[in-house]
């Protein structure tokens, strides 16, 4: 008996599947070295953005800071809202007085400072350059775009010193404010005696106030009416009758406890930079306040300073005036008397000197108003 040989066939069938494996394995091993997509189908993937790189946005350029620069009043001056003589007064400082100037107008003629108010508050205003003294010319921006008006242009008067604005027509009255030397004003109308002016002023009532007539300059006084102290103006029919019993009332001045030791004022300044000071206050007797003491230091690269001195009053007293030097009474300088202009003196540097100003004793009350100027020669 014998086997039987396998198929022929069934022998074709194993050789056919190993050669087929054999294919696949080379295949699969070309397709790990280089893939190929002939014959594949993929699926299409969704298309995609990618966002454009945006540029950012540079950090602002930082301002720089303006560091205030310090300075001392040299006379009682009024703080304004606004660069010009024609503006609101929000407040005023007094001779000595600190401020830090933060800026300047266009013209240099105003600075914008920082003050310290009455209330105890901070404060910004504007006050007139020519009256803050500083080292040296402040390094500050200029903030008003341009130059500040002059004052109203209906202006009709202007003041020839620097002068107190009252609620009414004598120094009883209170002080609304100050205008400066040279200041535009707007007169409407003088008193019964016609030595009192009632101008334009927005601090006052109805935005009125009065001046003294003596320090202002306008060629309309005879021609201005005839005002009542509350504003009204008085019939033509009334004014004879009035004008023969209408007189000045006085009062006793406040006593302000100054003395040689601790004076009213005390101001050092630079005769180089022809800087000035001025002061104004009241002086009475027998009651109230009889002298003022007024100490100033001036400052010169030279040996001597020579100064100008201007002296007004007004009242119904006489004032007189006695200079110091180092708690000694000099007897042998002068003589200043009320309505001396361009008093001439010849000063040590680097001494202080102290002005008593006072009022001799009498019998009936005595009453004077007064401002002195001290500035340097040119």
């Amino acid at each position: 008996m014998y086997k039987k040989s396998p198929p022929l066939v069934f022998l074709l069938l194993i050789f056919g599947f190993i050669t087929a494996c054999s294919m696949e394995v080379s295949k699969l091993d070309e397709a790990d070295s280089a893939p190929s997509t002939n014959g594949i189908i993929t699926a299409t993937l969704p298309v995609t953005f990618t966002p454009r790189a945006s540029a950012t946005p540079l950090p602002a350029t930082a301002q720089p800071t303006v560091e205030p620069v310090s300075g001392k009043v040299t006379a009682q001056i009024n703080v304004r809202e606004n660069p010009s003589t024609s503006s609101e007064s929000i407040g005023m400082l007094g001779i000595n007085s600190e401020a830090e100037i933060i800026g300047k107008s266009a013209n240099e003629d105003w600075y914008k400072i920082r003050f310290v108010s009455a209330t105890g508050e901070s404060r910004e205003g504007w006050g007139a350059a020519e009256y803050i003294l500083t080292e040296s010319k402040p390094d500050v921006p200029v903030i008003s775009g341009s130059s500040p008006s002059t004052g109203d242009e209906n202006t009709n008067g202007q003041t020839t010193q620097q002068i107190n604005v009252r609620i009414g027509p004598g120094t009883d009255f209170a002080v609304l404010g100050l205008l400066n030397n040279e200041e535009e004003i707007v007169l409407t109308g003088k008193n019964l005696d016609g030595n009192w002016l009632q101008i334009e002023f927005v601090s006052g009532n109805d935005n009125k106030g009065w001046v003294f007539a003596s320090y202002v300059e306008s060629n309309i006084i005879d021609d201005l009416p005839i005002m009542s102290e509350s504003g009204e103006e008085i019939a033509a029919s009334t004014q004879t009758v009035m004008a023969a019993t209408a007189a000045p009332t006085y009062f006793p001045a406040p006593d302000d406890g100054d003395s040689a030791e601790e004076p009213s004022i005390s101001v050092e300044f630079s005769a180089t930079n022809s800087r000035a000071f001025d002061y104004s206050s009241d002086l009475s007797s027998p009651e109230g306040d009889t002298e003022d003491w007024i100490a100033f230091h001036p400052n010169s690269p030279e040996d001597r300073v020579n100064l100008l001195i201007d002296l007004s009053c007004e009242g119904n007293g006489n004032l007189y005036a006695e200079l110091w030097q180092g708690g000694i009474k000099l007897d042998k300088w002068g003589e200043l008397n009320c309505g001396d202009s361009d008093y001439a003196l010849s000063m040590f540097r680097d001494e202080t000197y102290q002005f008593r100003l006072y009022s001799k004793y009498s019998r009936e009350l005595t009453y004077i108003s007064y401002n002195l100027q001290v500035r340097a020669a040119p």
